[in-house]
């Protein structure tokens, strides 16, 4: 095989994967001209040894002795050090981060942060570290290293010294997924648990784009699990027993058997059932390591503002009385005070609120029901959402009979919204120009003037337009002329 073509590389791996087809990591990794023969036996490891040789023989490929290392309990491999105990980070290369200088432009910082983002999952909390590196990429921003810069830069270096060992991952051990969502990021562990405790497989992390910084806080935690499960997908996919994921969001436990989901949580549950897991919810403090990941301090908006924000007791003494004077719900408020159960409903002693599936009920009061929408829809800290959004807030603590109709035609009746947001319609068909006439009187327009001043029991004026000369006739005519009228009228003109 030539060197230097573009694609020897791939014909080489195509090659050796051809060869060793079929013990391909069962106790072989080949990667181009590196080979790691594994064992777990000294016995299996000299028949293992043997076949590899034996096959590099019989296709008329040799291993250079001096490049060889047999029989060593680790060896370094592809940057890492494979050993029993796990993956760990190969010495020179962690030396040469350390040794490695400011970077003076945008290439030089490219260059540092693609040789140290090769090793990003072994770094805990990888993202945090070079949140202010990163920025420094972007087009619209000077590249300007500052102390901040300058900060992370070192403490990433000095990460690579303290990298924790990565266990090798055995698929017959309980298995642990450990997600957090902030308002910002994601975090997540992969690990297992064996005889001495849990063992972290790898770390990942991975901020929030634009668009999900929008989500409600539960949306994100389960896009978290979501993107976790992606993440380790080619570890979780192959499990024969059930995995656990823990979660700092209790919610989420009952998200598989809930009946009313939003299009992204259907979508979300949809990609979860292909996994046989379970949702706990660990005790407060010990969901601490994906935490440390998801809530990064410099990714929050440098600016805060101060509001004000209307505190609704009014309404609350509204909704208290109106509710024992609507005749649907006065019998089942007398049923649940006597200590009767009714389905679905609930008292709230503290406040003695009717509840519906542990959200207030809403008496048959129109301007308690507007008083509601307004503060949702039109209020400045509301923003005049759309229908499904404001649906989506009212429901989670309101609930009265026919709010899906009232609450999208009070929206779609909102003059704000009209005048000011864009809605979606068909895309708009081409115009085509009309022919040019190929002489005088060949192609005529003709349209009416109505509603005029009788004069000479005439009311309107029939406009013909020669499109050719631009020729224009006036004819007298009635608003009540017909189609056989106008005919008549049009070809008795001396001039047509």
């Amino acid at each position: 095989m030539p060197l230097g073509l573009t694609n020897a590389p791939d014909s080489f791996q195509n090659l050796v994967n051809d060869i060793f087809e079929d013990i391909l990591d069962i106790f072989v990794v080949v990667y181009l001209d590196d080979i790691m023969v594994f064992s777990s036996s000294e016995e299996e490891h000299f028949k293992h040894v043997a076949s590899v040789l034996q096959r590099l023989r019989d296709s008329n490929l040799f291993a250079k002795a001096s490049k060889c290392l047999f029989h060593a309990s680790s060896v370094e491999y592809l940057g890492y050090v494979v050993s029993s105990e796990g993956l760990k980070i190969y010495s020179p290369k962690f030396q040469q981060i350390l040794n490695w200088t400011q970077p003076k432009n945008i290439k030089a910082l490219q260059s540092f942060l693609g040789f140290s983002n090769f090793y990003h999952h072994l770094i805990k909390n990888y993202s945090k570290k070079i949140s202010a590196l990163t920025s420094l990429l972007k087009k619209d921003y000077s590249f300007i290293f500052n102390e901040e810069s300058l900060s992370q830069f070192q403490i990433l270096k000095e990460s690579f010294t303290t990298a924790p060992i990565l266990f090798h991952y055995n698929p017959s051990l309980p298995t642990i997924v450990e997600t957090d969502a902030s308002d910002y990021a994601f975090g997540t562990v992969l690990s297992e648990v064996n005889d001495s405790g849990r063992h972290p497989i790898s770390f990942d992390s991975f901020k929030l784009l634009p668009a999900e910084l929008n989500y409600e806080i539960h949306d994100k935690e389960l896009l978290g699990i979501v993107w976790a499960l992606k993440c380790w997908k080619a570890f979780l996919l192959s499990l024969s027993d059930p995995f656990e994921v823990l979660t700092d969001h209790s919610s989420l436990q009952y998200v598989m058997s809930s009946k009313v989901l939003s299009c992204c949580q259907a979508r979300w549950a949809e990609f979860l059932s292909e996994y046989h897991f379970s949702i706990t919810y660990p005790p407060g403090g010990l969901a601490t390591l994906p935490d440390a990941f998801s809530h990064w301090d410099n990714v929050y908006p440098k600016r805060f503002f101060s509001i004000q924000v209307e505190v609704f007791s009014d309404l609350v003494d509204q909704i208290q009385k109106a509710v024992w004077q609507d005749q649907d719900y006065k019998e089942i408020l007398k049923r649940l005070a006597r200590g009767e159960s009714v389905s679905d409903y609930s008292l709230e002693p503290q406040v003695i609120f009717l509840l519906f599936k542990d959200r207030e009920v809403i008496p048959r009061n129109n301007k308690i029901q507007l008083d509601i929408l307004q503060k949702h829809h039109d209020s400045p800290f509301a923003g005049h959402p759309g229908q499904e959004k404001i649906l989506k807030l009212i429901e989670r603590d309101f609930y009265w009979a026919g709010m899906n109709k009232i609450i999208k035609d009070y929206v779609s009746s909102c003059q704000k919204c009209s005048r000011s947001k864009k809605f979606p319609h068909k895309k708009f068909e081409i115009i085509n120009p009309l022919q040019i006439p190929s002489g005088p009187w060949d192609s005529l327009s003709i349209d009416f003037v109505t509603q005029l001043p009788l004069s000479s029991n005439f009311d309107s004026i029939l406009v013909d337009v020669d499109r050719f000369s631009k020729i224009v006739i006036f004819i007298p005519a009635h608003s009540t002329i017909t189609d056989l009228d106008l005919a008549l009228t049009w070809s008795s003109n001396k001039y047509c």
